[in-house]
């Protein structure tokens, strides 16, 4: 299992906790983002830096995960792309992107974008990243790493 970051987005807190889960577990972790970005020496740490566009890093994400690794994004269309190809997504906040509610989530993100399309305003995006999202996002990442290694 490799766990793969869509670390464009990705909050530095969350980049440190898989920093030291991959460390703890040597867990294979590469960060893939369009620009460049420091990285703890680790033999167990590596990035790709990809050209910037749109949607780059998410296919070259998409291009080389195999079934049973896992994706770190909040991107839910690439959530969706991975989990079609056998792999697990987590968001940063700690929520779990599954075959159950992928289709849910897209169909908001959609009805959210249209809404946005047409003029609607809305909010200012999500909230800041609480320590209870911190907390919830390691107790997955945890928990995902230890089923990995129990099978």
């Amino acid at each position: 299992m490799k766990i793969w970051v869509d670390a464009d987005a990705c909050p530095v807190v969350i980049k440190e906790i898989l920093f030291r889960a991959a460390e703890r577990t040597q867990t294979p972790t590469i960060l893939v983002a369009n620009h460049a970005m420091r990285i703890p020496p680790s033999k167990f740490i590596s990035r790709v830096q990809v050209s910037s566009g749109f949607d780059v890093a998410d296919n070259e994400i998409v291009k080389r995960v195999e079934k049973g690794d896992l994706v770190i994004t909040g991107d839910i269309p690439l959530a969706s792309e991975v989990i079609d190809n056998g792999a697990q997504a987590l968001n940063p906040r700690g929520e779990l992107y599954t075959p159950e509610n992928i289709r849910s989530l897209l169909n908001v993100r959609d009805f959210m974008d249209t809404m946005r399309s047409s003029g609607v305003e809305m909010s200012g995006g999500p909230p800041p990243l609480s320590q209870t999202d911190r907390q919830n996002f390691a107790n997955n990442l945890d928990r995902i790493l230890a089923q990995k290694k129990a099978s």
